[in-house]
């Protein structure tokens, strides 16, 4: 039995070790491409007048701490205010948030509140009911704690002057960096994650991801498939592969660039990653199927989409690891493993792949802030926390699975003063 047990522990970390070695390479590839390879822009520099009437979408629920600085953010847009429309949709909201939106929608004919009492409440629901109000053929969505520029919603909805691409995604900067060390690192993984990563997958046409927020989708694909679907969290992450297997296109426009409110709190945080963890999760077992099947996609995309797909999984497998490596060692077979293959001291001495450090430095090296790679071994501590979390997530997605119980939204705790 005990051989046995070995056995398996040393195949599960031959196994672990091949993926973690996909991952590396692929982290490799984008750092190298987004310092050396072409680099692939948006639609941005192209001059249109006849620009489409645009609906701007904010699902709040007790955003009075915010509410007030992403609305006049968008007053102040250049976009045609007769191609515009604001809705934000007051969530049943219990502060000042209704209220708020109230003012704005006295002093401006072009903001036009959604105002939502209803039982099933979350970013899915708000954004299904704003869609049959909304006029716009384009969507743009911002969360409530985003601060746009100016020029922010052409940049985005420019590009859909290109019938095959079915949503835009620009890039997200923390504006509250320096309140506190996770700020700090929070702020490196975004710099890491747009700069590097959403580029370089943009320049190899691969799949850039929608996040959500800072980003514009085309309204008639997502009305005619049923809108978003409220039983899975990453509403966001789904929106892609549905798009793919219609045959559109995802675009990332780096210069897109909009300021987002972080978390302050270690707590806040840990619940904003499992969410996202679990919302993953759920697309990954839904679409990981469609994806190997589908005509739409060429064999890259299809690779590009699984590892998408598996990094919300990743991290328990890691964790899986580490506790394999204790298996090993207690069981006299773990020097012996160790000699048999050298490539395995990746999995014991550094507990996973450490190739998305490279891509955050490349990131700021980019950026012209490279005083802030000082901060890159606190993120191997970071690395650890945010294991156990995503862990949780995908525990989460499975018991949702299983179970088909009813997903709680939970929003997360906003800090502006």
């Amino acid at each position: 039995m005990v051989n046995i047990i070995i056995f398996i522990s040393k195949v599960y970390a031959y196994v672990l070790m091949f993926i973690l070695l996909i991952y590396t390479v692929r982290h490799y590839i984008f750092s190298l491409n987004r310092v050396f390879g072409k680099q692939r822009i948006s639609y941005g520099d192209i001059i249109d007048s006849d620009l489409p009437f645009v609906s701007v979408l904010i699902p709040m629920h007790n955003e009075e701490k915010v509410a007030k600085d992403i609305l006049i953010s968008l007053t102040l847009s250049s976009y045609p205010k007769d191609k515009l429309e604001i809705i934000p949709i007051d969530d049943s909201s219990e502060d000042n948030t209704a209220r708020i939106l109230k003012e704005f929608e006295s002093k401006y004919d072009y903001i036009r509140p959604l105002y939502r009492n209803s039982n099933r409440k979350g970013k899915a629901e708000a954004l299904n009911d704003a869609l049959r109000f909304a006029t716009g053929d384009i969507i743009v969505v911002f969360d409530a704690d985003y601060i746009p520029g100016k020029g922010l919603i052409r940049e985005l909805v420019i590009n859909f002057i290109d019938p095959s691409v079915g949503a835009v995604m620009g890039r997200v900067i923390p504006l509250n960096i320096s309140k506190n060390i996770l700020t700090r690192l929070i702020d490196l993984e975004r710099i890491g994650g747009y700069q590097t990563d959403q580029q370089s997958r943009f320049n190899l046409k691969l799949i850039p991801q929608y996040g959500g927020t800072t980003g514009a989708f085309r309204k008639e694909p997502v009305v005619l498939t049923g809108g978003f679907k409220n039983e899975i969290l990453a509403e966001d992450t789904e929106l892609i592969f549905r798009l793919y297997l219609m045959g559109y296109k995802v675009i990332y426009s780096n210069r897109a660039e909009c300021y987002e409110e972080v978390p302050e709190s270690w707590i806040v945080r840990a619940r904003q990653i499992r969410r996202w963890s679990c919302g993953h999760n759920q697309v990954m077992f839904l679409y990981v199927p469609k994806i190997i099947f589908s005509n739409k996609l060429t064999i890259k995309e299809k690779v590009d989409g699984l590892l998408l797909l598996g990094v919300y999984f990743l991290p328990l497998l890691l964790l899986i690891g580490i506790v394999n490596s204790f298996i090993l060692f207690f069981s006299g077979a773990y020097f012996q493993f160790i000699l048999q293959s050298v490539a395995s001291v990746s999995i014991f001495q550094s507990f996973g792949n450490f190739a998305p450090f490279f891509e955050i430095a490349v990131g700021t090296y980019l950026d012209g802030v490279t005083n802030r790679v000082k901060l890159l071994p606190i993120l191997g501590i970071n690395f650890f926390f945010e294991m156990w979390f995503s862990s949780l997530g995908f525990l989460d997605a499975l018991k949702y699975i299983i179970s088909k119980r009813e997903i709680h939204w939970q929003k997360t705790e906003r800090f502006r003063e």
